[in-house]
Parts: C-alpha cells; sequence; structure tokens
C-alpha cells in the first residue's frame, strides 16, 4: 500500500540508542508505510544515550525521514555523584541499604529538579522548532512516546496549538505508577507537579497507548483513552521463530540465560537460593549447570552470586548488540525474565519476553503473583512464573526441566505467538489512528 497519510513520531530513544526503549518505534517506523501511514521522526542531536548499540542504525530505512534539534542535559552534574553515570542516566536508582549520601542526594535532585525527567530541557526547543515545522508540512497525526515523558509535554504545547492534528501520547513505561517512583524521595508539591502534568497528558490526548493489559486499564481509570498494545518480536534473520518446528534442546550445558539489564529492584534472589542448593545437593546438576548473563547487571547482584557456590557456574558475557543477544536468547535451554515485585507492577511486560518467545525457548519468570506476564505465558504455554516466595515449586521446575534435558525431551512447546509480531501489532496501531 502506497503511504497517504503522514505522521509525526517525537521519541528520545534512537539508534545507535541500545536497550528497550528505541525498539518500539523503530519497528512501528519499519512497518507504518505498508499501512498507508509515512513517518517522520523527530531526535535530540546529541542525546546521552547510557547503552548504545550501533548494529540497530542498520535497521533505520533509508526513506525514513528524520529531523534533529539540539538537547541539552544536565548529566556533567551526575559526574559528582560517582564514575560511572550511567544508571542516573537510565533512570536507574541504588535502593539498597547501604546507599552513599552521593546516591541518596542525586535521587532527590533527579526527582524533584528535574520534572518529569532530565531531559526537560528539550521542550521548550522543541516546541518552538516542530511549530514551523508542523505549520510548513501537512501531518494527519503526531506521536509522542515515553519515558522519557518530556516527550509528552511536548505533545501538551502542541496540541494546543495544532487541536486538528490527532495526537497519540505512548508510555512505555507508567508515569507516576512506575515502581521507582517512590523511590524519587519527592517532596509534596514536586509530586503534585508529576500528578498534575500526567493528568493534562491524559485528558489531551486523543488516545493514549500502554504496553500491557493492566496499565491500560489503570490509565482508564485516571482519565485516559487508552488502549494497549503490546511491543513485539520482529521476524528477521537474527530471530528465527521457532514454535512449528518441535526443536530439540543440544547444549553440552543445561543452560539458563538472562539477557538484559537487571538491577536491584528486579534481582530474583529466591532462584540464586534455589541454584545455589541445587548445586551443592547435585553434583551433576553442577557439573553441567550454566547461568549467562548477557547484558548489564548491577554490580551487588554479581557480587553476591560471586560469593556463593554459584560463582564456578556464571558465563557473564557483558553487553552484546542486539543481533548477538539475539543468538543468546536461541542458544539458551531456559530464558530468564524478572519483575518488580510489588503488585503495583503487575502490568509491566518487559519487551524481550516477545523476542524470547520467538526463540520457542521455555521462559523462567519472576514478578507479582498475577500478572500480565503470566497471562501471556499461559497463553502461549511459553514457560512458567513464579512470585518472589515460590522457593519448592521453583526448585521442582528447575528439576523437571533439567531432567528433560538430560534426556534429550526438552522440546519447544510455544503456540499463538503471531499476534506480537511487529506487523501485526503495526497493522493494529493503524487501526486506531
Amino acid at each position: 500500500m502506497k503511504p497517504t497519510k503522514k505522521i509525526l513520531i517525537i521519541t528520545y530513544y534512537w539508534p545507535p540508542a541500545g536497550g528497550p526503549g528505541v525498539q518500539r518505534w523503530l519497528k512501528f517506523t519499519k512497518y507504518l508505510p505498508e499501512f498507508g501511514w509515512n513517518p517522520t521522526v523527530f531526535v535530540p542531536e546529541n542525546p546521552s544515550y547510557p547503552i548504545v548499540d550501533e548494529t540497530l542504525e542498520n535497521e533505520v530505512s533509508d526513506d525514513l525521514e528524520i529531523i534533529k534539534t539540539k538537547i541539552w542535559e544536565p548529566y556533567q552534574i551526575a559526574e559528582f555523584f560517582g564514575k560511572d553515570n550511567k544508571k542516573f542516566k537510565a533512570g536507574q536508582f541504588d535502593v539498597g541499604k547501604n546507599q552513599s549520601w552521593k546516591s541518596k542526594l542525586s535521587i532527590w535532585v533527579r526527582g524533584n529538579f528535574f520534572i518529569p525527567d532530565a531531559r526537560v530541557f528539550w521542550v521548550k526547543p522543541s516546541v518552538e522548532y516542530l511549530k514551523k515545522y508542523l505549520k510548513e508540512n501537512q501531518f494527519e497525526a503526531f506521536v509522542t512516546t515515553g519515558p522519557p515523558h518530556s516527550m509528552h509535554l511536548i505533545g501538551l504545547e502542541l496540541k494546543m496549538e495544532f487541536p486538528d492534528l490527532k495526537w497519540m501520547a505512548d508510555f512505555r513505561d507508567p508515569w507516576t505508577e512506575i515502581s521507582y517512583y517512590k523511590h524519587l524521595k519527592l517532596t509534596k508539591p514536586a509530586d503534585q507537579k508529576h500528578r498534575n502534568l500526567e493528568k493534562q497528558v491524559f485528558e489531551t490526548a486523543d488516545i493514549t497507548l500502554a504496553t500491557s493489559f493492566s496499565d491500560a486499564e489503570n490509565l482508564r481509570k485516571k482519565g485516559a483513552n487508552a488502549f494497549c498494545i503490546t511491543n513485539g518480536f520482529d521476524e528477521n534473520a537474527n530471530l528465527k521463530i521457532r514454535q512449528l518446528e518441535n526443536f530439540k534442546f543440544e547444549n553440552s550445558k543445561f543452560t539458563l540465560s538472562y539477557i538484559g539489564v537487571l538491577e536491584q529492584l528486579r534481582n530474583p534472589d529466591v532462584l540464586w537460593k534455589v541454584l545455589n542448593e541445587l548445586i551443592l545437593e547435585n553434583q551433576d546438576f553442577k557439573n553441567t549447570f550454566q547461568l549467562k548473563l548477557v547484558g548489564r547487571i548491577d554490580h551487588k547482584i554479581l557480587t553476591e552470586i560471586e560469593q556463593s557456590a554459584l560463582k564456578n557456574c556464571v558465563n557473564n558475557l557483558g553487553y552484546l548488540s542486539h543481533a548477538e543477544a539475539n543468538n543468546e536468547m536461541q542458544d539458551a535451554d531456559l530464558l530468564l525474565i524478572t519483575n518488580f515485585p510489588d503488585e503495583s507492577s503487575k502490568g509491566i511486560i518487559p519487551g524481550k519476553i516477545f523476542e524470547y518467545l520467538a526463540t520457542g525457548r521455555p521462559i523462567v519468570s519472576f514478578g507479582p503473583k498475577e500478572s500480565d506476564v503470566k497471562k501471556i505465558l499461559e497463553e502461549t504455554n511459553a514457560g512458567k512464573h513464579f512470585s518472589y516466595d515460590d522457593e519448592s515449586e521453583l526448585k521442582t521446575f528447575f528439576l523437571e526441566k533439567y531432567e528433560e534435558w538430560k534426556s534429550g525431551k526438552l522440546y519447544s512447546q510455544t503456540q499463538n505467538i503471531q499476534q506480537f509480531s511487529r506487523r501485526n501489532l503495526t497493522k493494529k496501531l493503524t487501526e486506531f489512528l
């Protein structure tokens, strides 16, 4: 279908940014032209990305129009709070019991001075630039995607100037309902400002998108015209869809792989405890088990593992490109995914679960007892979900999978996953538009 309508996408994360934040709209722009929409992307010219993956630039179409303006970000201030400010840039926080005074101060500054986030200084120059651009170019709709939620403040200003232009506010993560919000050490005026801005966005946007079923329901309760379009997987050379092949697993070691960022708030302590017990109790398991870590793992979690029996079974590969990470997913026997343990996080669906699904590998998941992730795993027969106190059930699960692996009976059994393909999700998006 030849594109007949134009849509402007306002985003902070764009290649060469790495990590899950960039994937959603990179893939939507890939497939939008198939459904009659011609996208233009507006991004910062000089962003400060916590993770860089230059291979993702290969996925940007040569025909895609990209416009840029400069951004000022106050991250030189963050250098004062430590040698490595990547966590600060990424919105990750050290919430452990042994927080340093610098860590506490950095969190307080971030929450109370940069509202809604440290990209807020890009709002005014972006609005000035885009007002002129939209007057000179005809568009039917525009999208703001956050976090950073400063993008939605750009949307608020543009909607006031162009009331007939359809505005879709995309929330890849919630704003005030995100698990780390309560750790921002907000004053009452700062908290109220966050909530007032959030409310304005919900009441003004024509459509609000959430990435999970529970989040969409919560946004509707807050006054938004909200719908769910989850993240998904892209069928390409690096991600072969395996659910129909009933293939066998033939690794020389029984491999549990974690791909992505793992911080303290999502640390599956119960898993490390169970694995340690299995290693100490079962010599065969100890000799043949491998925990493979791909991505950026919090140093305190790594220290915890290093001080346990699990240390000799760990293969820490560090951060890899998206394509290399996909290969590691497909080489695993089990794939690990974690979520925040509190009930308010039941609507969080980590983006990588969909690429996990496409590999056909069984998934072991941690999070609130009833969650959207659990719903997806049950619907696709793709794995097992545990809460953080399901110790005995978790141990039984690992022993069962280990025995299946040893006997050569560990097979792919996933089903009904095509609904999560990026092409089908883009089709759903255009139906809303």
